[in-house]
């Protein structure tokens, strides 16, 4: 701190050492710059292995493709929906700081379960001809499968409140009360990708060839030195951080609120206006308004979702159902955003292509590059490196442009960005769609549609429904970011912010759903199902694309519903 210069208090923030925050010494872009670091590091660690998974998992432990596809889809899935549990923490007992922490952590030690399987010959299953179908392949099994499983999900564990406290953790550091801290907030979302990015490349390019070329347990190894050395950086950062004090469980406001607006509508036939209006001219009111750090804008409720207003009451049937209007107005927030969250989904059961299926079909394709031989599990290297160029154009020209002809802060809204990933999440779909239509093709015109050979046709073509996934996830995943932190009240960041991990959880989750239904519903006694047998080949790829572009398609229709009706929350200064 230096000396001499008065620092004003930064009310509801503590440093690391739970001493009070102040502004103009705690937080800020120095502060910020340190979650970059640490989310280089850390995205390296969790995509080195996910990118790469589904083959580990079809090769050394002799799983079918669908049944490997379905497991990545299941793992990364689970990752991201206990995003919600790291901000559920984060919000109500811990800070973001500490999570972090404890779950880089717990990942690291799901990295080591899996480094020392991949490194000793009897923790794995000893190989085989996958062209004798005499002796079939044995699956993973028993004790291995346990050891595998239960890396995989502590690593998944770690991830998850990882996901749910890094962003909140670094967008916290900025004053949004100043147009200068909520600019500085929205450049933080936009490099926070970027830096996801750098840690993808990295994961994408050379873990990938480790792991392809010098063995599995090289591809972990790495992995686990990286969650390490993201634990000293972040905590090199401490002084620099302001932490938000936890303020107990947001579940239990939003049960209260809802409870009590039910009973008060049966219960009661006060006025809630009336009880409005007394809360807001008592002296309790006016000392608890004095205290709040994020200026209370609203002195009466909204008409929105009117019938919460009900949670009002002079007379409450419980005293422990007493709410305040700020209280009923932060549940109408969260009631609100769930229809974006959901409108959501689908795209990210497109994006969970380029984790599975995507894979798979670059694998049977030309990989040569001249002399050099790319990985299939690379393919994601198209993408990120796009986004690492678009991020910083995004940021440096497109917005300062669009502010000018809009005459807003922000150029283009967080749900104006969703609502171009989505889309060219359709876009996607329909390459990807044409694209594997050709693969087919050339595989049956060269005769090698029963054979594992690669097909001459260079995998470049898949590279096409990547870019188009990667542009779709840059202004999706940023904008949700973003559009989550700044909507929710301050009691509820971290989980809100959880939310756009939760939707790339759902859409994992759904994209195993989809090849199960599609594969009972095609599947007869007459007819194989489309997406099920040893020999990508023989699947009915192209039609499981068109069936996401439509569902795609309809689903960006219900976002334009959503989107009409929705007004942004009012807040100082904007």
């Amino acid at each position: 701190m230096e000396e001499g210069k008065q620092f004003e208090r930064w009310e509801g923030y503590v440093d690391w050492r739970n001493r009070q925050a102040l502004r103009g010494c705690h937080g800020g872009m120095l502060a910020a710059s340190f979650v970059f670091v640490v989310e280089v590091l850390e995205n390296l660690a969790f995509l080195a292995n996910a990118s790469n998974l589904v083959q580990y998992l079809s090769m050394f432990m002799h799983l079918s493709p669908s049944i490997s596809a379905n497991m990545v889809t299941n793992f990364m899935g689970t990752a991201f929906l206990l995003a919600l549990l790291g901000g559920f923490l984060s919000d109500a007992f811990f800070t973001t700081y500490h999570i972090y922490l404890i779950s880089a952590v717990i990942e690291f030690l799901g990295l080591i379960i899996l480094t020392v399987q991949a490194r000793t010959p009897s923790l794995m299953l000893p190989t085989c001809d996958t062209a004798d179908t005499k002796i079939p392949c044995q699956q993973v099994s028993g004790g291995k499968a346990a050891m595998l499983f239960g890396g995989l999900y502590l690593v998944a564990l770690g991830v998850g409140g990882i996901k749910g406290s890094l962003p909140a953790h670094g967008a916290e550091q900025f004053d949004e009360a100043t147009p200068l801290g909520r600019k500085q907030r929205s450049t933080f979302f936009n490099y926070f990708i970027f830096s996801l990015s750098c840690g993808a490349l990295i994961a994408v390019t050379f873990v990938v060839w480790i792991e392809d070329n010098k063995g599995w347990e090289w591809g972990f190894g790495i992995s686990t030195i990286a969650i390490f050395l993201s634990i000293p950086v972040f905590l090199a950062g401490s002084t620099t951080y302001h932490n938000k004090i936890p303020t107990g469980s947001p579940l239990t406001t939003i049960f209260k609120v809802l409870t009590a607006a039910m009973c008060n509508g049966r219960c009661f036939t006060k006025n809630p206006s009336n009880a409005v209006a007394n809360m807001m001219t008592s002296p309790q009111a006016d000392e608890s308004n004095e205290k709040s750090d994020e200026k209370v804008t609203v002195q009466i409720p909204t008409q929105v979702l009117k019938l919460l207003n009900r949670a009002i009451s002079n007379n409450p049937i419980h005293p422990a159902l007493e709410c305040t209007v700020e209280e009923v107005e932060a549940v109408k927030i969260v009631i609100r955003v769930l229809p974006i969250f959901g409108c959501t989904i689908m795209l990210n059961c497109c994006l969970a292509q380029l984790s599975t299926f995507s894979v798979q079909q670059a694998a049977t394709m030309n990989t040569k590059l001249g002399s050099l031989k790319i990985p299939p599990a690379s393919m994601p290297v198209f993408p990120v490196l796009f986004i690492m160029i678009l991020a910083p154009i995004y940021n440096h020209i497109i917005i300062p442009f669009a502010g000018r002809i809009t005459k807003t802060e922000m150029g283009i809204s967080h749900l104006q960005r969703i609502g171009i990933g989505l889309v060219l999440s359709i876009v996607a779909m329909i390459v990807a769609a044409l694209v594997e239509i050709k693969r087919k093709r050339v595989a049956t015109q060269s005769g090698l549609i029963d054979s594992e050979e690669p097909l001459p046709l260079t995998l470049f073509w898949i590279a096409l429904q990547y870019l188009f996934l990667g542009s779709a996830d840059l202004f999706t995943l940023a904008g949700l970011l973003e559009f989550f932190f700044t909507e929710a009240p301050s009691s509820l960041r971290s989980l809100a912010t959880a939310l756009s991990w939760a939707s790339l959880a759902m859409g994992y989750y759904l994209s195993s759903v989809l090849v199960s239904i599609v594969n009972g519903v095609t599947g007869s006694s007459h007819h194989k199902p489309w997406l099920q047998g040893t020999n990508l080949n023989h699947y009915h790829l192209e039609r499981f694309y068109w069936m996401l572009c439509v569902l795609s398609g309809l689903n960006f229709l219900n976002y334009l519903f959503w989107t009409n009706h929705y007004k942004y929350r009012s807040r100082p200064g904007n």
